[in-house]
């Protein structure tokens, strides 16, 4: 089976490429290595000959007609967008042009190879998206996001991802195109870019630098292992029902100030500071603009119908994650001078010139 990921070179869409190709899918990487790529990422898997790579920007459709002529996957698995909610606030125009144009170039592209080819059986467009396009829930546990719950985005990037999601329903309404949609809580593991609470939190308290949480830490997240998300989309791919949508969680629920005292006492044990413990850094700084309460996933229909449950807890996932970053300081040290990288973002609500 031969699978066009786009996206690959970022955090989850390289967790994905890296797991098809270990399970002997051929695998085509289609990223136009904006800031948040890195073909570091798919290092482990580089060399194999089930993999290629081809950098193209989702919005070019020449360049994506050429990409599905010469490679004919079977699946294609859409994960490239923007995904940095700060980034959104400062510059939503990159998430409209990558988020809504780009997956309309995608659907445009992958209809026309799709009906050329006469309408394979087995050929499926699987659109990855967010639990954030579903707004925001009160603290009551009993309270979860389920695939019909209705669309309330918060942000230019959850209503970007939001646009993008009912593209993929309409495509597959008027045309027939074969697709599966999936919506997941938050990511993090291995490779995630430093822009990203974790990361930050880990790589802040090894330069000694403050850990700044958003508001009073009270805002809640559903928190997924990449790899544990990775194994649940390729399932999806191969064996979610046509014009379903599934949502994936990790049932790891914590307050973002629960999740940094955690990362804190696994470092406090794996590397000590000198003097007191890494808790001491953190800091509390002004929320982030319309930042929603609590997210948090019922995850019993992939469950249910293809008897898929995260392997992961929060407090494993962590711990694996603190060490590769210990161990990994050539990966993500490069990283740092990127533009907008330990920078405070998302204040500036001044309009776009």
């Amino acid at each position: 089976m031969k699978i066009l990921v786009t996206g690959g070179a970022g955090f989850i869409g390289s967790a994905v490429v890296r797991l098809a190709v270990s399970r002997g899918h051929s695998v085509v990487n289609l990223d136009a290595l904006t800031y948040a790529a890195c073909l570091a990422n798919v290092t482990p898997v580089a060399d194999n000959p089930l993999y290629a790579f081809e950098q193209a920007d989702i919005r070019d459709r020449p360049a994506l007609d050429s990409v599905f002529d010469a490679h004919q996957p079977d699946i294609v698995m859409h994960l490239a967008a923007e995904s940095h909610v700060d980034r959104s606030i400062d510059g939503p125009g990159d998430f409209i042009k990558s988020n809504i144009t780009g997956t309309f170039s995608m659907l445009e592209t992958a209809r026309k190879y799709w009906v050329e080819r006469g309408k394979p059986n087995g050929f499926r467009f699987h659109h990855i998206s967010t639990d954030e396009v579903f707004g925001s829930l009160p603290a009551d546990p009993a309270m979860l996001f389920t695939e019909d719950t209705p669309y309330d985005p918060r942000s230019p990037y959850s209503a970007s991802k939001a646009s993008s999601d009912h593209l993929v329903r309409a495509w597959h309404e008027t045309y027939g195109l074969p697709v599966v949609l999936s919506n997941c809580s938050n990511n993090y593991g291995p490779y995630h870019f430093p822009e990203k609470l974790i990361p930050v939190v880990i790589l802040n308290t090894l330069a000694g630098k403050s850990l700044p949480i958003y508001g009073d830490g009270s805002n809640i997240r559903d928190w997924l292992y990449v790899e544990d998300h990775a194994d649940a989309l390729l399932l999806l791919a191969t064996q979610g029902k046509v014009g379903r949508s599934y949502n994936i969680g990790g049932e790891n629920e914590r307050t973002n100030l629960e999740l940094v005292k955690t990362i804190c006492q696994i470092l406090d044990r794996l590397k000590p500071r000198a003097h007191g413990t890494y808790a001491d850094l953190i800091t509390f700084v002004t929320d982030r603009p319309g930042h929603d309460a609590r997210y948090a996933i019922d995850p019993s229909r992939i469950r249910d119908e293809l008897g898929w449950r995260p392997s992961v807890t929060v407090e494993e996932g962590l711990e694996r994650t603190v060490r590769w970053y210990l161990e990994n300081e050539d990966w993500w040290r490069p990283l740092l001078a990127r533009k907008g990288v330990g920078q405070r973002l998302g204040a500036d609500q001044k309009p776009a010139q």
